[in-house]
């Protein structure tokens, strides 16, 4: 059996922005904090939700040194480091490794995209350049590129790719997923809306957006999960599914919502960089009004 990296709720943190469009680090580490404090579980840094797609390489590797400094082994910092180009996945990977990551998420090659081979080859070939764990991000919506149930198989054979993000949305897929793979490949959830069915097939936890703005009720969902108090666990997720969902922090493309709704809550994270702009306002409006409803804001 393989190590757990973490179980429960890990948060896809997002990633603050000054006026002019740079990183706002002190505001990183205070939402690092803020997120340990609240009980997350574990912090990824770099990965969609922390617009990593428009960092430059100096500033995807200085976030993720950040991060691991700023929480300083309170809990494990997952750093996103995937790509469409092998190579350079493998050199950002063993980067993070010397930057004291404790494992990475690497997202499927997108775009170019690849066959099935492709997948185990380029997977492979990152894993064998480093020593520290590895989850896998299956996400077919954003990459056109979905991983089956046989490639995960072969997959979890390699000894440090040791879990799996699904956010495939495929139930059926992720059951055959665990049925294949068993104790070789730890599976979290990669949409908030689908943690208690996921969990209830034996998955760890999350790797959550929802965590960002609701960090101490999302651990105290997977907690329940993993404590098997599925129908307690449900009632909780029923009472934030229409805010977790399409109607809520993503009736807008990932991560715009959910960085407007933590400047609504005060947080101060600035917007997004281009391409991605900020919301309409009757959106803005319909989701502020769902955060009141939960007593976000007042």
């Amino acid at each position: 059996m393989k190590k757990t990296i973490f179980t429960g709720a890990g948060v896809a943190i997002v990633t603050p922005m000054n006026a002019d469009g740079s990183i706002n680090f002190d505001r990183l580490g205070e939402l690092i904090d803020w997120q340990i404090e609240e009980g997350t579980d574990a912090i990824v840094i770099c990965g969609t939700t922390g617009e990593s797609a428009t960092m430059t390489d100096e500033e995807h590797i200085e976030c993720i040194r950040y991060a691991v400094e700023r929480a300083a082994h309170r809990v494990p910092v997952i750093a996103g480091t995937g790509s469409n180009h092998t190579d350079y996945a493998v050199g950002l990977s063993k980067k993070a490794e010397e930057l004291g990551a404790d494992a990475l998420l690497l997202v499927t090659p997108y775009y170019n995209k690849t066959s099935q081979k492709g997948l185990i080859t380029h997977f492979t070939t990152i894993a064998e350049a480093v020593n520290i764990p590895i989850i896998l991000y299956n996400v077919p919506s954003r990459t056109g590129v979905n991983i089956t149930p046989e490639t995960m198989a072969q997959l979890a054979k390699v000894k440090n790719i040791t879990a799996v993000k699904e956010a495939s949305g495929n139930i059926s897929q992720i059951a055959r997923v665990a049925a294949l793979c068993g104790d070789d490949l730890d599976i979290y959830s990669g949409n908030d809306d689908q943690i208690v069915p996921i969990m209830s097939l034996g998955g760890k936890g999350v790797i959550s957006v929802l965590s960002n703005v609701m960090p101490k009720e999302t651990h105290e969902i997977t907690q329940l999960c993993l404590d098997n108090k599925f129908p307690e666990a449900a009632a909780r997720m029923n009472k934030v599914l229409d805010f977790s969902n399409s109607n809520g922090l993503f009736c807008d493309v990932n991560p715009i919502p959910v960085k407007e709704a933590l400047n609504i809550m005060g947080k101060d994270v600035g917007e997004c960089r281009l391409p991605l702009v900020r919301m309409d306002e009757d959106k803005i409006e319909k989701l502020t009004a769902k955060m009141k409803a939960l007593g976000l804001v007042k």
